[in-house]
């Protein structure tokens, strides 16, 4: 019988980067967990039809950099960036910190895990049968 090691913990630092990347202090850790699990679940919520598989947070001394890699790009930045400036006030306002978004377009969206673990369940969700639903995703994977 093996130990069951954490898949994420296995792979970091070989073929997976951290997906929060700062040092802080020792009294500082827990906010900062805290503060970025925030971050990613308002986000997650805010842009779920945006296609959102990947979140990266940096931060400096005063500035924190989020990274949002989507499928879909414009349905973040509206037109003429207006949805994401009302984003980045409303993130400002609710972390009281200076939060610059950056957008990363995801060049191979169906062979992302998490969209295609969402699309999934959105099908479901609308009661398409799951045997069609389960082949349509693998189609468009290969």
């Amino acid at each position: 019988m093996g130990q069951k090691v954490n898949p994420i913990g296995l792979r970091l630092g070989i073929n997976r980067n951290w997906e929060s990347r700062w040092f802080p202090k020792k009294e500082r850790t827990a906010a900062f967990i805290a503060e970025d699990y925030n971050l990613r679940k308002f986000l997650k919520k805010e842009l779920f039809y945006a296609g959102v598989s990947n979140i990266i947070i940096e931060r400096t001394a005063k500035k924190v950099r989020v990274t949002i890699v989507t499928a879909r790009p414009g349905i973040i930045i509206g037109k003429k960036g207006a949805d994401i400036e009302k984003l980045k006030t409303r993130l400002n306002k609710m972390f009281k910190k200076e939060i610059s978004l950056n957008i990363k377009e995801e060049k191979k969206a169906q062979a992302s895990g998490q969209l295609t673990a969402e699309n999934v369940a959105t099908q479901l969700e609308r009661r398409v049968a799951f045997r069609r639903a389960m082949k349509k995703v693998i189609q468009g994977a290969l």
